[in-house]
């Protein structure tokens, strides 16, 4: 008998450390993409995506902790076990499906087009041709002007989002692609994008915008994606979304 209950006694602390750990959250984002996940002047992480993490975390009872990791390194980082989630504005694709497990959408947004006011008009083969396109290293945008326009202009990558900015404004670049509110609240509403502009037509293309943007997490990980999903749920039926979106954006950020 005291055998057996030394076995139960083992058992049930394994069962509770195991739960334990299922608990602690590693999530995961490269830092680079403000007003959505950035660092501040003491290297906190802040931004949207940060906000909605936590009170996602909050919600779900989950204790939370962030990584950083380059953008290009996050589903390989994921599925190598050195974090749990994705939590970095990570559009839901068809190609990034057969890789990670996405919880539901968080956010839905376009993807647009900025040059110099007054160079472009349009956007296409034509127009494009001979120009130098900017966009962020590895990204569903870096995809869509690989596959449209690489026949007809030099497509130039980055790590991060705000060397793409920087380049523009030093005539490196002609034009950019990337997620419209990014690019219009951390540039075109900011000093350094005075003298750019929007061109085109907003892209949604689901092949390569993707039905929204999503935690991703590995395939298997289904009861802590369910958990995620139903806090999701929760903070916009409480308020809680309405309430971070309202300090960011002066418009719907969940989209349709």
């Amino acid at each position: 008998m005291r055998i057996k209950s030394k076995l139960l006694i083992l058992t049930s602390l394994l069962s509770l450390s195991a739960f334990s750990s299922a608990q602690n959250v590693k999530l995961a984002s490269d830092f680079t993409y403000p007003p959505f996940n950035y660092m501040d002047e003491n290297r906190n992480p802040v931004g949207f995506d940060i906000e909605i993490a936590d009170a996602l975390c909050q919600q779900a009872k989950l204790e939370c902790e962030w990584v950083t990791q380059d953008w290009d390194g996050l589903i390989p980082g994921l599925l190598a076990r050195k974090f749990d989630v994705i939590m970095a504005s990570m559009r839901i694709t068809e190609d990034r499906k057969k890789k990670v497990l996405f919880t539901d959408k968080y956010y839905q947004t376009p993807a647009r087009f900025v040059s110099a006011k007054g160079q472009l008009t349009t956007v296409d083969e034509n127009s494009l041709k001979g120009l130098t396109i900017g966009v962020q290293r590895g990204t569903i945008h870096d995809n869509y002007v690989r596959d449209k326009f690489a026949n007809v202009a030099t497509i130039k990558t980055y790590t991060g989002q705000d060397e793409v900015f920087t380049d523009l404004t030093q005539q490196r670049l002609d034009v950019i692609f990337g997620n419209s509110d990014q690019l219009a609240l951390a540039f075109l509403e900011k000093e350094m994008g005075q003298n750019f502009e929007f061109v085109g037509e907003p892209v949604t293309d689901k092949a390569y915008i993707g039905e929204g943007t999503a935690l991703a997490l590995r395939q298997r990980d289904n009861e802590l994606a369910a958990k995620f999903n139903q806090a999701i749920v929760d903070i916009r039926a409480n308020g809680t979304y309405q309430k971070i979106a309202d300090k960011y954006f002066s418009f719907d950020i969940y989209g349709e």
